[in-house]
């Protein structure tokens, strides 16, 4: 039985102030973090370097003193003179002592240990790992890959196997026999580490007892049966060894070493075609269709502001019907709307079906944030730019809501149509519009499973579809979802357009396939 990896957290430090994983612009963030780290760790190392040279002088200044008094202390102590450079060394010593005592060198180490509270925690490191094994499955991709990018993110032994615990405890099995063997490999290289061959062994014969699948289990055994550096039985049960041993070699046809690292055992059945439509599989769109579809300037329903300057519209997909509107927010825009949003970015929630309550969960990996027409006149012209090309009333729309992606930002297949169970039909969403503000360079499509169709990002352009029916059914071709960011920062602004306000923009229809 595949194991959906689907896990709600609840508000912790995970989702604090410290998270930057779920948004690339702040992970960005930690680059000045880390350069001020190191200014203010100097100032300190500085400050402790001036106290251990003050010390150093107080503890010579002692050594110098001569104290020959063994033969008869009254006698060295009543000579005037002796008596008066004793004293002096000594309170000379005390002074160095006190001036030591009475340089403050804790403002030094506050404002390092206030820069350190911003540093990523353990979570972050864990939320990343997570994002590569998603990255992993849904791309198909090899550790040495992964790892080879750029020789400055070669990750080390130590690293790797991280990985493969966060996969191992996600149940991500064959994801943890990949950084298991990347481990491996990198160790055999004689690659510096602090994990141990033993250490990964151990990993490994833990996997064993997760899986169900036999092959996948006997491969696993037999790695370890074939390696000089550990005793099978040390680690397994008895029993357990001696039944995966007779089941080696009484399988029929296995004449050849079993090895879990077969990519292959990588590859799961596609829920929705989701994952093959992000690696650019599945697409449905064929030649005949697509010579339907077209390019044009639109002028609207005689909007005053289109008709001065139309909007370069283009049909995207025919059934439901997609379109995307081409240079419909400027770069200077973008900018503003990026530079509004940065201090309320947020880890963004879902609905959860059962409950109705807002959580946070893997489902949806990106940091959000709402702006109104009142923050600024940019917002406030980009609302009307959307409601001139979709002719619907924006007056009862949501907030325009901007999103940046984090490492391996995603949000898995979902309906736009309704934000929780139970809203009345005047609160649903009728119609989506999703702004483009970055280009992504590999990665981050937004795919529509039950219909094959994927579109990239492009800055600038917005997409438009409605998620109901004329009827005011659920259009269920609408389920899409926002592939992972593989490489690149993607921003994306919503507007989600209400159905109070539409009975006469869009009119209902008694089909219900309309």
């Amino acid at each position: 039985m595949e194991i959906k990896w689907i896990i709600f957290l609840i508000l912790d430090t995970c989702f604090g102030l410290n998270e930057f994983y779920s948004s690339t612009d702040h992970m960005t963030q930690l680059i000045d973090i880390k350069k001020d780290v190191s200014q203010y760790l100097q100032f300190y190392i500085s400050s402790l370097e001036n106290q251990t040279d003050l010390l150093k002088r107080a503890l010579q200044g002692l050594d110098s003193i001569s104290d020959d008094t063994s033969k008869d202390p009254e006698k060295f102590i009543s000579n005037p003179l002796t008596a008066y450079k004793f004293v002096r060394q000594l309170r000379n010593v005390g002074t160095t002592i006190q001036k030591i005592t009475k340089t403050n060198i804790s403002k030094d180490l506050d404002m390092l240990l206030s820069k350190t509270q911003l540093l990523p925690n353990e979570n972050n490191l864990d939320g990343i790992a997570v994002a590569i094994i998603r990255l992993q499955e849904l791309y198909r991709l090899d550790p040495k890959d992964m790892t080879g990018l750029e020789s400055h993110s070669a990750l080390s032994p130590d690293g790797c196997f991280h990985i493969a615990v966060i996969a191992h405890q996600n149940q991500q099995f064959q994801c943890a026999i990949l950084w298991i063997q990347e481990t491996m490999r990198k160790l055999h290289e004689g690659a510096e580490a602090v994990v141990t061959k033993e250490n990964v062994l151990t990993l490994l014969t833990s996997i064993q007892f997760d899986v169900c699948n036999l092959h996948f289990a006997l491969g696993v055994t037999q790695l370890l049966m074939h390696n000089d550096n550990l005793n099978l039985k040390t680690i397994l049960q008895p029993a357990y060894t001696n039944s995966l041993i007779e089941n080696i070699k009484n399988l029929d046809g296995m004449q050849h070493f079993i090895t879990p690292f077969d990519t292959s055992a990588l590859h799961r059945p596609m829920q929705n075609g989701y994952e093959a439509l992000c690696r650019g599989q599945g697409i449905k769109m064929n030649p005949k269709r697509q010579k339907k579809l077209v390019c044009r300037y639109m002028t609207g329903e005689g909007s005053p502001q289109l008709i001065y300057a139309p909007a370069k519209e283009e049909e995207e997909w025919d059934e439901p019907l997609i379109l995307r509107y081409h240079d419909i927010i400027s770069l200077s825009e973008i900018e503003v709307i990026k530079r509004l949003s940065r201090p309320k970015l947020a880890r963004a929630k879902v609905s959860d079906p059962v409950t109705g309550k807002f959580v946070y969960t893997t489902v949806r990996v990106s940091k959000s944030a709402w702006l109104s027409n009142d923050e600024s006149p940019v917002v406030a012209r980009v609302n009307q730019r959307l409601a001139d090309i979709t002719g619907l009333d924006m007056n009862t729309a949501e907030e325009l809501q901007v999103a940046n992606y984090g490492i391996g930002g995603h949000y898995e297949p979902h309906y736009d149509s309704m934000v929780a169970n139970g809203l009345p039909f005047t609160e649903k969403r009728i119609a989506t519009v999703l702004l483009y503000m970055s280009d992504v360079e590999v990665g981050g499509a937004t795919v529509f499973p039950d219909i094959g169709a994927a579109l990239p990002p492009k800055r600038g352009s917005a997409v438009i579809w409605f998620n109901l029916l004329k009827s005011g059914e659920v259009d269920t071709r609408t389920l899409h979802a926002a592939c992972p960011v593989f490489v690149g920062s993607k921003w994306v602004a919503n507007k989600w357009i209400c159905c109070r306000g539409q009975e006469f923009r869009r009119r209902c229809t008694l089909s219900k396939s309309d």
